[in-house]
C-alpha cells in the first residue's frame, strides 16, 4: 500500500526532471536543416549560421544551413511547406516572405499562416534612411525640404521592390508629404554601391547593411526606424526624434512546416531559447549589428499577428503589384 504512492511520486519526479533538462538533453534522431531563401553572406544567412552552430550542441545532431535563393525567398517557403513529418527542417523567414508576399502575389505557392508553425524569433533589425555625400543635408528635416525643392532628383533606392524598406519609404513619403519615386535594386550590395557613388541620392535599407559605410564617412544615415536609438548608431536620431512619427522594425524568425510533430517543435523551440541566451550568441549577433531575441512559440505567434495587422494596410494601400 505504501509502495505504490512512492512509485507514483518517483515517476512524476523523473518526468519533471526530464522536462527540466530541456531540449539539449533530448537529441533529435537525424540532422536538422535550416533553409534560408537567400544567397550566403547576407543578414539572414549570418543569423541562420550563428544559431545553427549553437543548436548542434544543444540538440545533439548536425545542423546544416541550406541556401535556397530564388523569387525573393518564396521558393524556399514553397519547398519547406512540403516537408514530410519525418524530416527535421526549419525555415528562417522574414517579413518579405511571411507578410508581404502573401498580400501581393495572387498564387503565392504557400499559405504563410496555415503551412507553417512559428518556432522562435531570433533577431530584430531596424531600417535606416541614408543619403550620399552628394546630397547637401545632414538632418531629416533638411532632406525633406531638399526633396520638395528637387522632386526630379528625389529618387529613393531600396534593396528590392516589394521589400519592407520599399514600403517604409512609401510610409515616410506619405507622412512627410514629399514625392517618393522608389527605385528597386537587386540587393543591398548594388544599392550601396550606387549610393556611395552618388548615382542614387537616398536609400532605405536595413541598418546592418549601411552602418559600415556610414562609419567610414562615405554616406550619412539621417534617421533609424526603431522606437529608441540603435546601440549600433547611438548618435543617429530615430525618425520620431527627427520629427516624423514613424516606427518600424523587421525580424528573422524560425518556422517549422505544419507537418512537424508538436513535441518536436517544442523541443527545438526550447533549444533555440537556450541558445539565444548564451553570452557568446549575443556577442556574435552584436558583432553582426543585429539584435538577438529570446522568444517562445506563443510570443512569436502574437508578434506575427500584430505585425500583420500593422503592415497589411500599408501594403494594400500602396497598390504595389509585382
Amino acid at each position: 500500500m505504501t509502495l505504490r504512492p512512492f512509485l507514483r511520486r518517483l515517476a512524476a519526479t523523473l518526468a519533471l526532471s526530464a522536462l527540466a533538462g530541456g531540449a539539449g538533453a533530448q537529441p533529435l534522431d537525424s540532422p536538422l536543416h535550416i533553409v534560408v531563401g537567400y544567397t550566403p553572406g547576407g543578414a539572414s544567412d549570418r543569423v541562420a549560421r550563428i544559431v545553427g552552430d549553437k543548436l548542434a550542441a544543444r540538440l545533439g545532431v548536425p545542423v546544416i544551413v541550406d541556401n535556397k535563393p530564388g523569387a525573393g525567398g518564396r521558393l524556399a517557403a514553397q519547398q519547406v511547406k512540403n516537408t514530410p513529418a519525418s524530416q527535421n527542417v526549419l525555415m528562417l523567414g522574414n517579413p518579405a516572405v511571411m507578410v508581404v508576399a502573401p498580400l501581393v502575389f495572387k498564387d503565392n505557392g504557400y499559405d504563410a499562416e496555415k503551412d507553417f508553425v512559428p518556432v522562435s524569433t531570433v533577431s530584430d533589425y531596424e531600417f535606416a534612411l541614408s543619403v550620399s555625400s552628394a546630397v547637401p543635408v545632414k538632418e531629416l528635416s533638411h532632406l525633406i525640404a531638399w526633396m520638395r525643392a528637387n522632386p526630379e532628383k528625389a529618387n529613393l533606392g531600396v534593396p528590392a521592390t516589394g521589400s519592407l524598406p520599399h514600403f517604409f519609404a512609401l510610409m515616410m513619403g506619405e507622412k512627410a508629404q514629399v514625392p517618393t519615386a522608389v527605385v528597386g535594386y537587386r540587393g543591398s550590395g548594388p544599392l550601396l554601391t550606387d549610393l556611395v557613388g552618388g548615382q542614387v541620392p537616398i536609400a532605405f535599407d536595413t541598418l546592418d547593411a549601411v552602418i559600415t559605410q556610414h562609419e567610414a564617412g562615405k554616406i550619412r544615415i539621417l534617421a533609424t526606424s526603431g522606437a529608441r536609438r540603435s546601440p549600433f548608431a547611438p548618435t543617429v536620431p530615430t525618425f520620431k526624434e527627427a520629427g516624423l512619427d514613424l516606427v518600424a522594425t523587421g525580424w528573422n524568425t524560425l518556422f517549422a512546416p505544419a507537418s512537424m510533430p508538436p513535441a518536436k517543435v517544442t523541443r527545438i523551440a526550447q533549444a533555440v531559447r537556450e541558445v539565444m541566451q548564451e553570452p557568446d550568441t549575443v556577442r556574435k549577433f552584436n558583432d553582426a549589428r543585429l539584435v538577438p531575441v529570446v522568444s517562445t512559440p506563443a510570443e512569436t505567434a502574437a508578434m506575427l499577428k500584430a505585425y500583420r495587422a500593422q503592415w497589411a494596410p500599408v501594403v494594400r494601400k500602396s497598390g504595389y503589384q509585382p
